[in-house]
């Protein structure tokens, strides 16, 4: 479905993005992780049309997309959920949701669209009239992806959508994002919680210093012992036996 090869990205005259390479098939559920500052971000908006690569290739069913505006790419179907939700506070929920359906399709289907949002999230619907940035972190997330499925995603791309949430709340983002994939979506997720994340991956890359560091399945990295070191707090043998 979405295929990105040798992609480089820079701000101005620094380069976040070294030759990235990396695949997403339809259906799955795909998490990039790693450190802050690693371009996790970066790659998400150079996915979505908002900060256009250097050079390479972003390409989406065969087609390239990487030279194409960020409008155009959401009507392909590839919506992103920003990190830090970027919602219009002064606005209510339902106002914010709408605008999510801003594209020809999207508008035709705005209604079938709202009723499964409000089945994701029944809490949208009790805050219809609230403004949006009186609601809790947790309900913001929840908006920030009913906004973007509103917009008919096939490729939903997320990052960092656990960020300032508390954990029961983190929990119940999740089990909401394993069924959008269930219903048909495929979700690309830049992710901090790592342990959470690649339990829910189908698949996962380790971005560092702005390139591909690992790759593997799920419990592929879950038993990496450089992930359970660098990124699950856990301690080797070896090391453990090296420090006593």
């Amino acid at each position: 479905m979405l295929e990105i090869r040798d992609v480089e990205v820079a701000y101005e005259d620094l380069q976040a993005i070294w030759g990235v390479s990396m695949e997403v098939a339809a259906g799955e559920i795909v998490v990039l992780i790693g450190p802050n500052g690693a371009g996790k971000t970066t790659l998400m908006r150079a996915i979505a049309g908002l900060q256009p690569p250097l050079r390479g290739r972003i390409v989406l069913d065969g087609a390239p997309i990487q030279s194409l505006a960020a409008h155009s790419i959401v009507e392909r179907g590839v919506v992103l959920v920003p990190e830090g939700r970027r919602l219009f506070a002064g606005m209510s929920v339902y106002e914010n949701l709408l605008l999510g359906a801003y594209t020809a399709k999207a508008r035709a289907a705005q209604a079938k669209s709202l009723r499964r949002v409000q089945e994701v999230f029944p809490i949208l619907a009790e805050r219809r009239d609230q403004a949006a940035g009186t609601l809790s972190g947790g309900e913001q997330q929840m908006l920030a992806i009913g906004r973007a499925l509103m917009s008919l995603p096939r490729l939903l791309l997320l990052d960092e959508p656990s960020l300032g949430l508390a954990p029961l709340v983190v929990r119940d983002i999740f089990e909401v994002l394993r069924q959008i994939n269930r219903d048909g979506v495929t979700l690309l997720l830049a992710e901090q919680n790592a342990r959470m994340a690649l339990e829910l991956a189908h698949r996962a890359y380790i971005l560092e210093q702005g390139k591909v560091a690992g790759q593997g399945t799920g419990p592929e990295m879950l038993a990496s012992d450089h992930v359970r070191r660098a990124y699950l707090g856990y301690v080797t043998a070896g090391e453990e036996a090296s420090e006593k």
